[in-house]
């Protein structure tokens, strides 16, 4: 067991707290089982928020300041300009073609928001890849959705009779 928090040790810890030591350190001067949580919770119930010096430097920071461009003169609304049609350019003949949309063709690495994430080939073998073609809704293309998505089979028609016989089966 520590030892309590006698007059000594109270006027030590609040000394050492306005001179600006950190906990740990009042701790290790104090020393006598005192931790860093015990001197923090002191402090805190004698109400010692204020230091004189924080127990570390404050660094200074060189922040260069950025020129700013000079204010301009109000200047008087010109006339409005006319719009001339604009004749359209000639497309770049060195634009690159569209990749083909073929299942398979993505990796972890190549994989984007918008592209079919559905599994293709055994993911332990080197050409395991994703489907990788354009998903509008979710994450699979339309065909992957089908497959992965598909509807609610309902067996037989659900007649009042037939479902309260079910029912009733179970207490029987």
């Amino acid at each position: 067991m520590t030892a309590g928090w006698t007059e000594d040790r109270v006027g030590a810890l609040k000394k050492l707290w306005l001179e600006g030591q950190s906990a740990s350190q009042i701790a290790k001067q104090l020393g006598g089982g005192v931790t860093r949580n015990a001197v923090i919770g002191k402090v805190h119930r004698l109400g010692l928020s204020g230091r004189a010096a924080p127990s570390q430097p404050a660094r200074a920071a060189f922040r260069p300041t950025r020129p700013r461009p000079a204010a301009q003169p109000t200047q008087a609304p010109s006339a409005p300009r006319r719009i001339e049609a604009v004749q359209p350019r000639p497309a770049a003949a060195a634009a690159p073609a569209p990749m083909p949309d073929l299942p398979g063709t993505a990796t972890v690495m190549t994989l984007g928001a918008h592209m079919c994430k559905w599994p293709i080939g055994d993911p332990s073998s080197d050409e395991f890849s994703f489907c990788g073609r354009r998903s509008s809704e979710g994450v699979y293309c339309a065909e992957h959705a089908r497959v992965a998505y598909q509807p609610q089979v309902r067996k037989g028609g659900k007649d009042g009779a037939s479902e309260l016989a079910r029912s009733l089966r179970r207490y029987i």
